[in-house]
């Protein structure tokens, strides 16, 4: 997608999705793309978030091995941390349980 596309409906899906996670819950970008209805979606997520990440909670959303955004991590781990959830080497080491959210 494009620097100022117009958003489609996955989009704002993903958007939704991340929204709803709650403070203290970090999530990983298949997840998020999984639960937003396109399963195997993790990059099309992160690219989602590069470009609308501001409208949402975007430091709760991590790689599935816990990596902060590369270049950010400095921002992501501390967004991240006064949430509680504890941060170490650029990568989340502990958060909330997150409850599997119904479809």
């Amino acid at each position: 997608m494009s620097r100022g596309a117009a958003r489609t409906d996955f989009t704002d899906r993903v958007l939704a999705v991340v929204a709803a996670t709650r403070s203290g819950e970090v999530v990983t970008y298949g997840e998020v793309a999984a639960e937003a209805g396109v399963p195997g979606a993790a990059r099309a997520v992160g690219r989602i978030l590069a470009e609308h990440g501001r409208l949402v909670p975007w430091w709760r959303v991590v790689t599935v091995s816990g990596r902060l955004v590369p270049g950010q991590e400095s921002e992501h781990a501390e967004r991240l941390r006064a949430e509680g959830v504890s941060c170490q080497r650029g990568r989340v080491v502990s958060s909330a349980p997150r409850p599997s959210i119904p479809r």
